[in-house]
């Protein structure tokens, strides 16, 4: 489990301390499916680099598996069961090729050579990248570096995995066949015994609807946290902090508000 425990982050700016994340408590267990949700600036990536010691929190801790954040000696094993994918993969790609991309993390946890060819194989093969192996991750359009960057973070077999908006900069197939493979993924880790979860960072409310629950963040603070269909109908609430409902649940809304003429604009999608 991660637990979160009042946690607070703040950058220094010149006219004093800029407060990012105010008093945040949650926790994800162990397999959950977590979506987060906020407008633009409401902190969802600095709680994702929370999660796995990339920023420490300025009060207040995060647990990993009993594991805290704050200790160094601890930092090690909490990057490798927490695995971080960023919106953008050129963010995080290092290596000359597909093939030593997904081995780098290997690597540098010192894991031995069978295994690692073992696992990179793995990678390759469930994440559709074989044919592009020998390629330069520079080459390769952005839903394939999106799965690259994801498979070298799966190779790690982290136990809980961190999309900070992973399908921002992709088309919608490209999108698609990324949730496709993040679902297989699961059920296979799932029939080997083991559990992952994920917490999906989004800007499209209709992936919420694949998650178990939902976290709304605005301003730094959660200020919903519950079943993503039951959120995700609270339409003009959401409205109201920046953030839109999928096209079903605005319509169904505008259906029920008979008296109330709603603009065209309104209901369309982004």
């Amino acid at each position: 489990m991660i637990a979160v425990d009042h946690l607070s982050l703040a950058f220094s700016a010149p006219a004093g301390s800029n407060l990012i994340l105010s008093d945040l408590c949650f926790t994800i267990a162990a397999g959950e499916f977590v979506a987060l949700m906020g407008p633009n600036g409401s902190g969802k990536t600095s709680l994702a680099r929370c999660l796995n010691g990339i920023l420490l929190p300025s009060a207040g801790e995060v647990f990993v598996e009993g594991l805290n954040t704050k200790n160094p000696r601890d930092l090690i094993e909490i990057r490798r069961r927490v695995g971080l994918v960023f919106q953008n993969p050129d963010n995080q790609i290092v290596a000359p090729t597909v093939e030593r991309e997904i081995a780098f993390g290997l690597e540098n946890l010192a894991v031995p050579r069978p295994e690692m060819h073992a696992r990179v194989e793995e990678m390759l093969e469930r994440f559709e990248l074989i044919a592009l192996r020998t390629r330069a991750p520079h080459e390769l359009s952005g839903g394939e570096k999106q799965r690259v960057a994801l498979a070298g973070v799966m190779a790690m077999q982290p136990r809980y995995l961190i999309l900070d908006e992973p399908t921002s900069l992709l088309d919608y197939p490209s999108r698609v066949r990324l949730f496709e493979i993040l679902a297989a993924l699961r059920r296979a880790r799932a029939e080997a015994g083991e559990q992952l979860a994920v917490l999906l960072i989004s800007q499209f409310s209709e992936e919420a609807l694949f998650a178990d629950r939902l976290i709304v963040l605005h301003q730094g603070r959660i200020v919903m946290d519950g079943y993503p269909k039951e959120i995700l109908q609270r339409v003009e609430e959401l409205a109201q902090i920046g953030l839109q409902s999928p096209l079903e649940f605005r319509v169904q809304q505008a259906l029920l508000q008979k008296d109330k003429i709603i603009p065209l604009e309104d209901l369309m999608l982004e």
